[in-house]
């Protein structure tokens, strides 16, 4: 694994939305979306994140880098930083740093702009270049993304969804960042598109030295690009491990769930599908204890009442579980 020093670190991150019950018309509630999580993430690496969908993984990127307008606790440190307590003009200058690639390539690209345009208007809001040296610039991020740079005058809705995600990467790009937030880069894509765009990643890392929080819910996916697995279940981590010890060992009952929905591509081969009972539950009706215990196919009467910590399964392991199986 790539693994150099630690670039971000999250302590007991806490994201809250507003919202009021009723249909919009009741007393405003506190909506707790992300609960307390706490991870590294190191120079050099691709930390995945998995988990279904509505259990806070778009929420806590989103937090990493300051989008949207939840309020957060906790702390998150990025090469120093604390990036929860500064001030937005301090932080501005740490957006070069931290960048983001969004889920949906068309949307996340202004359809008045062509491709030059957006492209240059990062490079003058950061003051990174200007004139000639920014076409210079877009030239080589065109190259970069495998684009034409031909395609420099054309707009969002004359290219392919392959050819908008490589721009989105570009933009992303453009500002030379150490650390990019990866929001589910491929879900929107054919499959044959979602290899290239995986492979082009892969490329830039090596390339360029990035690094990647890389947000998916397409297990094979993540596997394939990430040195370590994050799973998250009702906005908190229940197990984090490096990638291969956590598909050939999955200790908690989730993730076991998770992984055992991967198809297997054998003829004939028998299914060890773990069905789950019920839904996910929503932020406003948490269980108390542990909160997959009313799905949990192992629960125990403890599970009802005692909440688990992520804990590493021994003192020099690297493989940390959130389940009472293993306290």
């Amino acid at each position: 694994m790539k693994v150099h020093k630690r670039l971000l670190s999250v302590r007991d991150l806490r994201v809250y939305f507003s919202e009021r019950k009723n249909g919009g018309f009741g007393k405003p509630v506190s909506i707790n979306v992300v609960n307390g999580v706490s991870f590294d993430v190191f120079q050099g690496e691709t930390l995945g994140l998995v988990g279904e969908s509505g259990c806070g993984k778009t929420t806590l990127g989103r937090a990493l880098i300051r989008l949207g307008h939840a309020d957060v606790t906790g702390h998150i440190e990025f090469e120093g930083h604390d990036i929860t307590t500064i001030s937005n003009r301090e932080f501005r200058s740490l957006r070069k740093e931290i960048q983001m690639i969004f889920q949906d390539p068309f949307g996340s690209l202004n359809p008045r702009l062509t491709v030059g345009q957006m492209l240059e208007e990062v490079l003058l809001v950061h003051d990174i270049a200007r004139g000639n040296a920014a076409r210079r610039r877009i030239d080589e991020l065109l190259d970069l993304v495998g684009l034409n740079r031909e395609y420099f005058n054309r707009y969002p809705h004359e290219f392919s969804g392959g050819q908008r995600q490589r721009i989105g990467i570009a933009r992303a790009l453009a500002v030379n960042p150490k650390f990019i937030i990866c929001d589910e880069p491929v879900s929107a894509l054919d499959v044959s598109i979602q290899s290239q765009i995986i492979n082009l990643l892969k490329d830039l890392q090596r390339d360029l030295g990035l690094t990647y929080f890389f947000i998916a819910h397409d297990l094979s996916v993540v596997q394939y690009i990430s040195d370590r697995v994050a799973v998250m279940y009702l906005g908190k981590i229940v197990e984090i491990a490096d990638s291969t010890e956590l598909y050939a060992n999955p200790r908690h009952p989730y993730t076991q769930a998770l992984l055992s929905a991967i198809p297997n591509p054998e003829p004939g081969a028998k299914s060890g599908r773990i069905l789950l009972k019920g839904d996910l539950p929503g932020p406003l009706n948490i269980p108390a204890g542990c909160g997959f215990h009313p799905r949990c196919p192992v629960a125990m009467d403890e599970c009802r009442l005692v909440e688990p910590q992520l804990k590493p399964l021994d003192n020099n392991s690297e493989h940390e579980v959130s389940c009472l199986l293993y306290e």
